[in-house]
């Protein structure tokens, strides 16, 4: 996600301080991308510097104050009618993991595959349990319900990327049975031609008319 437009989106509902733009945006993404007070501050300089905030004075703590300028609003605007990039995807270290292992030696990249299927399933029991947990307080009106629907996205989302990397996952299990099946039967027939015996040498050893012939 990025930051600096969920700080500018935060910040159109009004002047806000660094601690607390913070906290507002982990309640409003459950904490699944936990920020630091640094990281906002960074972030808030650097939309100041490119004029789409603005010091917005103080409150009665003493807290610095930051206000979306108009030029923000027109970026934040632009962000929400533009579709996410997807022909830069970001890293997945599950990807790079599995692409590292094939035919590296003394791995066993099943057992890596195994090990990861297991993790991502107590991972997506765990996203549908605080699912069920947040569809009850927002049926129930225990909670703010805005915050709450912003979280309740978030989850579903996490829950199908989860659902789609064990399909993943399985997928990679087959095709390396595959691909080890194959080459197998590849030896194996290297290994008949090599002898002059076996299916390989029989259907080479006889004549193209005769098989021909045979048909």
């Amino acid at each position: 996600m990025s930051i600096r437009h969920g700080l500018l989106a935060l910040l159109e509902r009004g002047p806000r301080y660094g601690s607390q733009l913070r906290t507002e945006f982990e309640s409003r993404t459950g904490s699944t991308w936990p920020l630091n007070v640094g990281q906002v501050y960074t972030t808030l300089s650097r939309l100041e510097r490119d004029g789409l905030v603005a010091p917005g004075g103080e409150d009665e703590a003493g807290h610095t104050l930051y206000a979306i300028t108009d030029a923000g609003r027109a970026e934040l605007a632009a962000w929400y009618e533009r579709p996410v990039d997807r022909t830069n995807p970001p890293r997945d270290e599950l990807s790079i993991k599995l692409a590292m292992a094939v035919g590296a030696p003394g791995v066993d990249v099943r057992a890596v595959i195994q090990a990861q299927r297991h993790a991502t399933v107590q991972a997506m029991q765990d996203y549908t349990r605080l699912k069920a947990q947040a569809l009850a307080a927002i049926e129930s009106g225990r909670a703010q319900e805005r915050d709450d629907v912003a979280w309740l996205l978030v989850l579903e989302q996490l829950i199908f990327q989860t659902e789609a990397e064990a399909r993943w996952l399985d997928h990679c299990e087959s095709r390396l049975v595959r691909l080890s099946a194959q080459a197998g039967r590849s030896t194996e027939a290297g290994r008949a031609g090599a002898t002059g015996s076996g299916p390989a040498a029989d259907a080479t050893s006889v004549p193209p008319r005769a098989r021909t012939a045979r048909r």
